[in-house]
Formats: structure tokens, sequence, C-alpha cells
């Protein structure tokens, strides 16, 4: 009976017997992560855009520095433009109340005057309301061109008045 034991390993007697050949490896999936960058492409290494210059950038994130900056510019100026034109017709009003009291006090041709002026400075109000901005300043330029010493000296008296308006409001917070 001992001859009717299985051998505990097999026996190989023939092709039949013979292991199978290893498969290859089939190919393993690629990361899926991040690629790293290319280098940069300058022109003539087959980049389609020629490279930005430094200075190119710089011209660029100036330029659109440029355009917000102008934006804010007009955005406060239209407040602007609206505070003044609200205050404008308070003045306007004011003046017209008043010309009463100047007919009284001086007579009816001064208080005609009074009037007049008050009219003069809502048509202002109104002119300034209906007009844009940017219109605004192609007025004031042209007038600057045409009259420069105008210009100039309107500016100059617009900086006393303001200076002393800002001198009188610092020497009063200073009394208190």
């Amino acid at each position: 009976m001992a001859d009717d034991k299985i051998p505990a390993a097999p026996v190989k007697d023939g092709p039949g017997d013979a292991k199978p050949p290893k498969a290859p490896k089939p190919p393993q999936p690629k990361a899926t992560g991040p690629k790293p960058a290319d280098p940069a492409k300058t022109a003539g290494e087959g980049s389609d855009m020629p490279r930005k210059s430094a200075r190119d950038m710089v011209k660029e994130e100036a330029s659109k520095a440029s355009r917000e900056a102008a934006g804010k510019a007009r955005s406060y100026a239209s407040e602007g433009k609206t505070k003044a034109t609200g205050t404008l017709r308070d003045v306007s009003r004011m003046m017209e109340e008043a010309a009463g009291s100047v007919d009284e006090r001086f007579g009816a041709e001064y208080g005609k005057y009074a009037r007049q002026a008050a009219g003069s400075v809502s048509d202002f109000a109104a002119t300034l309301e209906s007009r844009e901005v940017d219109e605004l300043l192609d007025d004031v330029r042209d007038f600057v061109r045409k009259s420069p010493a105008v210009a100039i000296g309107t500016a100059a008296a617009l900086g006393f008045v303001f200076a002393r308006i800002l001198k009188s409001g610092f020497d009063h917070d200073g009394a208190d």
C-alpha cells in the first residue's frame, strides 16, 4: 500500500505538465495629479505666441491700474457733482427767499437783481446736473486753453477761499 501513496510534488513527465510562460505585466495607470509645468517657451521654440517681456507686463499692469483709478475718479466726481448741484439749489432757494426782504429794505429794483441772481444760480445747477462729468471736464479744458490767465486767477481765488474756510474751521475747533 505504500506504493498507492500520492507523491507530495507533481511528477513532470511530459509536455502537458510544464508551467505556462509568464504573461507580461499590464501597464500601470499614470498618476492623475498635477503635471509639472513645462519650461517657458520663447518665440521660435514651437510656441504660438511670443513670450511677454517684463516691460510689456509692467505696461499692462500700469494701464489696468490707470483705468481703475480713472473709474474711481469719475465716481468721486459724479458724487461731488451731485452734492454741488444740491448745494447750488439750496443757495438759489435762500437767495429767492432773501429777495423779499431785499425788496422791503432796499427797493424793488434790488430785489429784482437778487431774483435774477437766484435764477442764474438755479440755471447753473440745472446745467451742471444735466451734463456728464466727462463733458464738464472737456468744457474746463477748453476754457483753460482759451483763457489760461483767467483759469489761473480763478484757481488762485478758489485756493484762497478754501484756505480761509479750512483755517476758520481749525480756529473754531481750537476755541472750544
